[in-house]
């Protein structure tokens, strides 16, 4: 028989995954999946567990709950990995960078900002989900950390007001906005004239397929949409290329830089 410790790992991913997806909570479903543990080894209870964690994943990503949820964890190896060398990407397009501020937007828990800590004057961490600015809150604590500030907020559901900067980044943030347009014209308003919008993404990927999230993007149509609204001097590359870092497909990271000249009035 099955140890019951491993057994119980199994659980709560098949509980949540029923609920996401609206199956019967009663005791003749999960006396099946009871039933149909039972005869499973240890490997494939494993595989199953991991198999439905990818797929609760991709039900609720996108959502601002999913993150809720993870913030306690996400500081895996992998993701600090990818923070260091999306924030070495964003260092090399920073500009007389140590006089000015900026806004880590979609920050998550600020494994991109705080890299960046010391290319800037003062620095606002940015998200929407409560639980991955306090750990970040935490992170200022436990560092003693200086000229920093946190904000819960929703540039989806309305305008920030009276919060001006000279620099915005935001890595594999923009592929899980709904509304790419509305969310970068707010940003536009946000930024000083002169400021920068950086963004970090994964080029377009045809192999993912999701309701949830954008598959990437192409950066010369994110152009288009970005002149429209009035960034001026952008110029994108493709950085990094990596095995299995986007929803377990290999995929490619660019990064896009772009400036505010002028006010919209002025365009």
């Amino acid at each position: 028989m099955v140890n019951k410790y491993l057994f119980s790992l199994a659980i709560p991913p098949i509980i949540v995954f029923a609920y996401k997806k609206g199956l019967p909570g009663n005791s003749e479903f999960f006396m099946f999946v009871i039933f149909f543990f039972h005869k499973l080894t240890i490997e494939q209870i494993f595989s199953v567990q991991a198999c439905l964690l990818r797929m609760i994943g991709e039900i609720i990503m996108g959502n601002t709950d999913k993150f809720e949820m993870i913030a306690n964890t996400y500081d895996t190896p992998e993701r600090i990995q990818i923070a260091k060398v999306s924030s070495d990407a964003i260092r090399n397009y920073l500009v007389d960078a140590k006089s000015k501020n900026a806004i880590d937007f979609g920050c998550g828990t600020g494994l991109i900002g705080m890299n960046l800590l010391n290319e800037f004057s003062s620095m606002l961490f940015l998200d929407t989900s409560q639980n991955m600015i306090n750990q970040i809150k935490q992170k200022i604590t436990d560092f003693n950390l200086q000229n920093v500030d946190t904000l819960c907020f929703d540039i989806e559901k309305e305008s920030l007001v009276d919060v001006h900067t000279d620099y915005i980044f935001m890595t594999q943030v923009l592929l899980h906005i709904h509304d790419v347009e509305l969310v970068l014209s707010r940003l536009f308003d946000v930024l000083n004239e002169g400021g920068h919008l950086l963004i970090v993404d994964f080029n377009k990927n045809e192999k993912i397929v999701s309701d949830m999230v954008h598959n990437g993007f192409n950066p010369d149509e994110l152009t288009d949409i970005m002149t429209k609204i009035g960034y001026r001097d952008i110029q994108f590359k493709t950085f990094f290329t990596g095995s299995k870092i986007f929803m377990g497909h290999d995929a490619s990271m660019f990064i896009l830089d772009s400036k505010r000249i002028h006010s919209k009035e002025c365009l």
